[in-house]
């Protein structure tokens, strides 16, 4: 299943599933008798009981509960997180080599940083430039992971079973600020810098996560082209890093890191302008794109 939050004709925010044909089942409207429904992070919290009964519901789908997708909204699949979300740097080595200009820096553990969740917007929602604190705004194009269920402690046998699914990421950068304050918390926290999904495709329709094509276009030139198999450190050894001595939990998020081609590693930069369109695709997720203003 592929879960996407959006706004109705009325204003409302329901949670919707998208079918093969593009149309949208709207699934508060479906399953409006249970309180599971009424957002994403209500399916997540609810685990294998909401996605049983949601099962159940989607067999037989009214009329009514049917959306097209030219009459919605569509938001980031949470937009509002219940936390910071986890991001990990430098996970890709040739991303490293551009970062550490050529320096060859060794990455022995993951690098894990946070993003706040006042960052969040969905596809096709704009980026602010921001220009009267940076100018250097850099896109990095990154696979998702949405944690499924609360865990501590969980060994890398044991990680997929705590993922719920995954989507697709933009952790915009204002490089002069991360630069400036040595730590990456505000240079990654500007509002509008993390652009999430169109929508979170469910793990058990996506068995490959570690091998997954990732690129990102600006105005339709291709910047980064890469694969998921190319992370230094793969999805259990992630979560398993995170959650040592610290509980995830359900409806967390967790960006593994991007691959070489971004805008600080050009000569010159190539930095996003006003006016610039984004464009991330991960192969069988989706394309997330949002224009900066």
């Amino acid at each position: 299943m592929k879960f996407i939050t959006f706004l109705t004709k009325d204003e409302q925010e329901h949670v919707g599933v998208i079918k093969e044909s593009g149309e949208v089942i709207d699934i508060t409207v479906l399953g409006r008798e249970h309180l599971y429904f009424n957002s994403v992070l209500d399916i997540i919290l609810g685990g294998k009981e909401a996605m049983d009964v949601l099962g159940g519901l989607l067999k037989t789908v009214a009329e009514e509960s049917i959306v097209k997708k030219e009459e919605i909204k569509i938001l980031a699949p949470i937009p509002v997180p219940m936390r910071n979300i986890y991001c990990v740097g430098l996970n890709y080595a040739k991303h490293t080599e551009e970062f550490s200009k050529g320096k060859g820096e060794t990455i022995e553990h993951p690098i894990i940083f946070s993003k706040v969740p006042t960052t969040v917007i969905g596809s096709e929602e704009d980026i602010c430039a921001h220009e009267d604190v940076t100018n250097e705004v850099d896109y990095e194009a990154e696979l998702g992971v949405i944690i499924g269920k609360d865990g501590k402690d969980i060994p890398r046998d044991k990680a997929y079973e705590y993922v719920f699914g995954y989507t697709v990421i933009n952790d915009v950068t204002a490089r002069d600020l991360q630069r400036m304050h040595k730590q990456w918390l505000l240079g990654k926290s500007l509002d509008t810098f993390c652009p999430i999904g169109p929508h979170i495709i469910h793990k058990n329709e996506l068995n490959n996560p570690d091998n997954l094509d990732i690129s990102c276009k600006v105005n339709g030139e291709v910047r980064q082209s890469s694969n998921t198999k190319h992370m230094i450190f793969d999805i259990p050894e992630i979560i398993s890093t995170i959650s040592k001595g610290h509980t995830l939990n359900a409806g967390d998020i967790i960006a593994t890191g991007t691959c070489e081609g971004v805008g600080m590693g050009f000569e010159p930069p190539k930095y996003l302008n006003k006016g610039d369109v984004v464009e991330v695709e991960i192969e069988k997720i989706g394309v997330l794109r949002n224009t900066v203003s």
